[in-house]
């Protein structure tokens, strides 16, 4: 019986439960992307986020990889891009793509949230088994901010 009144008692105090004061509220932080046509993107940026990108995956064929420099890339880049990180991603890429020929930008997206551009390359490798993207994040000093590999996806994301 003390039980029974026990859980009476509980479940009453549980159901009156003030909500006054409890706040929720939705994320509004969302970046804020734009897909920018390939005819509005600086040559400059194309250039270099291009060069920069093919470098990095050119490593993999050649096994000699030029650092970026203070005016190419941010201060994360340069210390999380190095020869030893390249060479184990590399035994991957060679092992399930082959070799890397070339990369073929689709399109850029504007993050006017954090002051990027993404642009997105299309990489052709020797083996077609699946399409990879290279994602290179450039700011708007011109410096490298990201370069991620995945696989392609028409939608970004």
């Amino acid at each position: 019986m003390k039980k029974i009144i026990l859980l009476c008692l509980v479940v009453l105090i549980s159901s009156c439960k003030s909500t006054k004061g409890v706040v929720t509220t939705k994320p509004t932080d969302k970046p804020n992307y734009e897909v920018l046509a390939l005819s509005e993107v600086s040559t400059l940026q194309k250039n270099r986020t291009y060069e920069l990108g093919k470098r990095v995956l050119m490593t993999c064929n050649t096994s000699a990889f030029k650092p970026f420099t203070s005016q190419e890339a941010t201060n994360e880049v340069i210390t999380n891009i190095n020869k030893e990180k390249i060479s184990l991603t590399c035994h991957n890429v060679l092992r399930g793509f082959g070799k890397f020929n070339d990369m073929k930008l689709i399109e850029v997206i504007r993050d006017n949230t954090n002051s990027i551009s993404i642009f997105r390359y299309q990489c052709d490798y020797e083996k077609k088994y699946r399409i990879k993207e290279l994602r290179v994040s450039i700011n708007d000093d011109n410096k490298v901010t990201a370069i991620n590999s995945k696989d392609w996806k028409d939608a970004f994301n």
